[in-house]
């Protein structure tokens, strides 16, 4: 074993009381062998991406064939982009409060009911009649709860894993896997729904991997694992809480409501604007993954290249190209971003801010340009739209590296 130079651990029932809790001790640091070697780490958090793989997969199932499901259950655009917003919504309300709760309980076991839950949902929603649309919708809103357990969870215990060298580096490859994962999503349901002639075969390929995933995180996961910062980010989010030890050689433990955890996250001016970017890039990344797929479509209905879709399965070319440059290029961004916030970080104390306005401005721009091509040129529109989600991508590698 290693010696990390990290504070011996406080008993486990004084640990993890929100964002903003403190552990503050007098005397100097107790050096702690690691729990894990190195090995087990990178397995764990091998485990983990792979379960985020599964998580963005059944999230973009819905596009990848909408237009199926917008036929089967005869909604109208209107009906359609609701299934996204129920998602989104659900999703929203639900990503605070198991933020809460990974912070004060037991983080395997909510990442463990998550996976459980969602891909039980998804199963189900595969047997939904064409009479119970709202039934449908209803299991979207459910998903996005069982996504919301997940995506908040996991981050955290890949930034406990590793040390702040490897830190960065190790949440880059998490994230590699949200295009990976996302393109996959279409691939895999415009796949399933051409092979088999049925949309509904796409519902019930990823519930079987996320039991897979389930049965790793069981096996392999621990259910407790030592942070290994020096001061962990969570101590003080602020920097505004301290708490003196009452007597010498004691210590005391804060414990905060999850009202005083968002004021404390409030003040935090970084934490805030990067919020509210990562927000607006969400914003645009949600309507692209949603509605490229069928504005194609109909920009080839309209150029004359494909005739209007009228049998049970329709043509799944848009929805595996669109699948396959959301990989591609969200792989490249990933690795672009990191390394270049890596680089001129080094010469610029403002590199991040300034890659991400960069990005988002060039990326915003060519989405702008393959919507006024498509009308003439279905080819200029896929590769404006691969360079748009080519910085949108190096700019979610750096804002979510600020956040983290």
């Amino acid at each position: 074993h290693e010696s990390t130079g990290l504070q011996s651990q406080p008993p486990p029932e004084e640990q993890n009381y929100g964002a903003t809790a403190a552990h503050v001790r007098q005397g100097p640091f107790v050096s702690v062998s690691r729990n894990a070697p190195a090995k087990r780490q990178y397995l764990i958090a091998a485990v983990l991406c792979y379960a985020n793989l599964v998580n963005f997969m059944d999230w973009f199932i819905v596009p990848g064939i909408l237009l199926d499901i917008q036929k089967y259950f005869k909604l109208s655009d209107g009906d359609t982009g609701l299934l996204q917003t129920v998602f989104i919504l659900c999703y929203m309300l639900a990503a605070p409060i198991f933020g809460y709760l990974s912070d004060r309980y037991n983080r395997k076991i909510i990442l463990g009911a998550g996976i459980f839950f969602w891909s039980g949902v998804t199963l189900g929603s595969s047997f939904i009649n064409e009479w119970y649309y709202w039934i449908f919708f209803l299991s979207r809103g459910l998903v996005g709860v069982g996504t919301a357990s997940y995506s908040t969870v996991a981050p955290a215990i890949i930034a406990d894993l590793f040390q702040e060298g490897k830190r960065t580096t190790m949440l880059s490859v998490f994230y590699i896997f949200i295009p990976v994962g996302s393109g996959l999503g279409y691939v895999l349901a415009a796949g399933m729904a051409d092979v088999t002639g049925d949309w509904h075969w796409a519902f019930r390929v990823t519930p079987c991997m996320g039991a897979l995933a389930l049965v790793l995180l069981i096996l392999l996961v621990p259910h407790r694992i030592q942070r290994r910062t020096a001061a962990h980010r969570a101590l003080s989010i602020s920097g505004t809480i301290r708490v003196a030890a009452e007597k010498s050689g004691g210590h005391r433990t804060a414990k905060t409501t999850w009202c005083q955890d968002v004021l404390s996250l409030a003040r935090n001016w970084s934490f805030v604007w990067s919020s509210l970017g990562l927000t607006a890039m969400a914003f645009v990344t949600g309507a692209l993954g949603m509605w490229v797929p069928m504005f194609l479509y109909r920009a080839q209905v309209v150029q004359g290249l494909v005739p209007p879709c009228l049998q049970k399965s329709c043509n799944p070319s848009n929805s595996l190209i669109f699948g396959g440059i959301t990989i591609g290029t969200g792989i490249l961004g990933v690795i672009a971003g990191a390394e270049a916030a890596r680089r001129l970080r080094k010469i610029n104390n403002k590199a991040d801010p300034l890659i991400c306005a960069t990005s988002m401005f060039v990326s915003a721009l060519c989405l702008y340009i393959a919507l006024m091509v498509a009308q003439t040129s279905i080819l200029s529109t896929f590769i404006f739209i691969a360079f748009g989600e080519l910085f949108l991508s190096v700019n979610w590698a750096v804002v979510t590296d600020i956040l983290l």
